[in-house]
C-alpha cells in the first residue's frame, strides 16, 4: 500500500502567522475552481490536468516503441530544450544508478540529450560517442524551428544518414511534435518518421506526462505506468478537497504566496539527494516561466545539500534575509551502508557506529533546518517516501498543480511565457535571419 508525499508548513509560522496562510482559502478556492472548470487565464493550456488518465490508452504504443528503440540502440539521443527535455531528464536521473555509464549490463541503455544548448564542444563530443555506438534519436519540438534543437537535429540527421544510410532514418528517428502543423510535423510526414503528438492544450513545461517525457523515460527502462498512477493519485487528492489545511497543493501555493507577500522574494528548493539535481532544474523552469511576469513572482533557485552547505551555506545562514527554503526530503534509502567501529577511532566517528549513512544524512537535514530557522530562514518540508516512479509521478503533479494555483494567486497567466522571445529576436537579428 503506497503512502503519499507529505507537506509540513509548521516552520514558517515563526515568520508569518498561520492565519495569513489560512486567510487565503477563499482565493485558493476560486483558483482551484477556475482550474477545475477551465475558466481562468490560459485555459486553452490546461490539458495537463487530465493527463494521468488521458495518457493511459497510449501507454502500450509508447512502451512498444521504447522497447523497439532499445533493441537497436546502445544510446538514445533526446533532442529538445526547456520542457522538451528537462522533465524526462529529471525522472531518468532520479531513477538511474548514479554511476550508470560504468555499468556493464547487457540491457543498459544510455539516454543522452542534445539541442538544449548551443555549445559546439558539447555537441562535437556527443558525436565522438555516437561514432562508436549504435544509436537512435527522439526529436521533440512543437514547431520544429526552435533554434537550439533544430540545429542539433539537422546535425544528427546528417550523421545518422552517413552512418546508416537514408533508408534507415525512419527506423532510428521518432518525432514528438504537433499533430497537424509545423516544420517537424511536415518533415516526419514526408520522410516517414514514427510520430507521437504533443497535445495542443499542453505547454512545454507541463508536458512531462505526455509522450514528451513518457517515451524517453520508458526508453531508459523505467515504468511509466507507475509514473502515471502516482500522478493520478495526486490528481484525485487535489479534487477531493481544496482546503489549505488538508490539500498539500493548496497549502504549498498559499504558503508560498503568504511568504512572498511578506517580502520573501527567493524560494530555494533544497534536496539532500544528488539524483534530484535535475528535478530542481525542471522545477525552476516550471515556476520561473509560470510566475515571472509583470514584474511579479518568486525567484526559483536550488541547492544540493550537504554539498552546497560548504559553499552557499554561509550566505543562507547569515546573508540578506530575502529567501525561504522548500526542503525536498527523501525519507527512505534504497541502499544500506552501515558505519562500523574501528579500534583506533582516528577519524573520531565511533560515536555513530552501527548507524547507516541515510540516518546521518537525515540528521544533517534536521540540523540544517534548525540552524536556518535560527538564522531567520522560513522552511517548508516536502517528504517523499522513496525515490521511485510512483512518488515521482505524485511529485510532478503536486508541483504542476501548485504552480497553477500560485500563478492565479499572483494574478498572472501561468501558461504563457512572452519574455522568452526577447533573446530570440536579438539573436536572429545578430545572425541575419530574414525578417529580423
Amino acid at each position: 500500500m503506497y503512502k503519499n508525499i507529505t507537506l509540513d508548513i509548521t516552520n514558517i509560522t515563526e515568520f508569518i502567522p498561520i492565519s495569513k496562510v489560512y486567510s487565503l482559502q477563499e482565493k485558493v478556492d476560486i483558483c482551484q475552481q477556475q482550474l477545475k472548470d477551465k475558466s481562468g487565464a490560459g485555459n486553452d493550456f490546461l490539458g495537463w490536468i487530465d493527463l494521468p488518465s488521458n495518457m493511459i490508452p497510449l501507454l502500450n504504443d509508447i512502451k512498444q516503441e521504447a522497447e523497439r528503440l532499445r533493441s537497436i540502440s546502445d544510446v538514445i539521443v533526446v533532442v529538445g530544450i526547456g520542457g522538451s527535455f528537462l522533465g524526462a531528464k529529471a525522472v531518468i536521473d532520479a531513477l538511474s544508478h548514479s554511476f550508470h555509464s560504468h555499468l556493464t549490463s547487457a540491457r543498459k541503455i544510455d539516454v543522452l540529450f542534445a539541442g538544449h544548448n548551443l555549445s559546439e564542444d558539447y555537441h562535437g563530443e556527443l558525436f565522438d560517442i555516437l561514432d562508436k555506438k549504435e544509436y537512435s534519436v527522439i526529436v521533440i519540438s512543437k514547431s520544429g524551428t526552435t533554434t537550439e534543437p533544430a540545429i542539433a537535429f539537422r546535425l544528427l540527421k546528417k550523421h545518422l544518414a552517413e552512418k546508416y544510410g537514408n533508408l534507415q532514418l525512419k527506423e532510428r528517428i521518432i518525432a514528438i511534435t504537433d499533430k497537424s502543423k509545423g516544420a517537424l510535423q511536415q518533415m516526419a510526414l514526408h520522410e516517414g518518421f514514427k510520430t507521437f503528438i504533443i497535445p495542443d492544450d499542453v505547454g512545454g513545461r507541463f508536458s512531462v506526462l505526455t509522450p514528451v517525457g513518457l517515451l524517453p523515460i520508458s526508453a531508459a527502462g523505467f515504468d511509466i505506468s507507475q509514473l502515471l498512477l502516482g500522478a493520478k493519485q495526486m490528481a484525485q487528492i487535489n479534487l477531493s478537497d481544496f482546503s489549505i489545511e488538508r490539500n498539500p497543493m493548496s497549502s504549498y501555493a498559499a504558503s508560498r504566496y503568504a511568504l512572498y507577500s511578506a517580502g520573501y522574494s527567493i524560494e530555494l528548493l533544497v534536496s539532500y539527494h544528488p539524483k534530484l539535481t535535475c528535478l530542481s532544474e525542471w522545477w525552476k523552469q516550471l515556476f520561473g516561466e509560470s510566475e515571472g511576469k509583470e514584474h511579479k513572482g518568486l525567484f526559483p533557485a536550488s541547492a544540493l545539500f550537504t554539498t552546497d552547505l560548504h559553499s552557499l551555506g554561509q550566505y543562507i545562514q547569515d546573508g540578506k534575509r530575502i529567501m525561504f527554503e522548500t526542503v525536498l526530503s527523501v525519507q527512505n534509502s534504497n541502499k544500506d551502508l552501515i558505519i562500523l567501529e574501528t579500534k583506533d577511532n582516528l577519524d573520531d566517528l565511533n560515536y555513530i557506529k552501527g548507524r547507516n549513512l541515510h540516518y546521518v544524512n537525515l540528521s544533517a537535514e534536521k540540523a540544517t533546518t534548525l540552524a536556518h530557522l535560527e538564522g531567520q530562514v522560513p522552511n517548508i518540508h516536502l517528504g517523499i517516501p522513496y525515490l521511485n516512479e510512483f512518488y515521482l509521478g505524485q511529485l510532478i503533479y503536486f508541483f504542476e498543480m501548485s504552480c497553477a494555483i500560485s500563478g492565479y494567486l499572483l494574478g498572472v497567466n501561468p501558461f504563457n511565457q512572452p519574455g522568452v522571445e526577447a533573446y530570440k529576436r536579438n539573436m536572429f537579428h545578430l545572425l541575419g535571419k530574414p525578417g529580423f
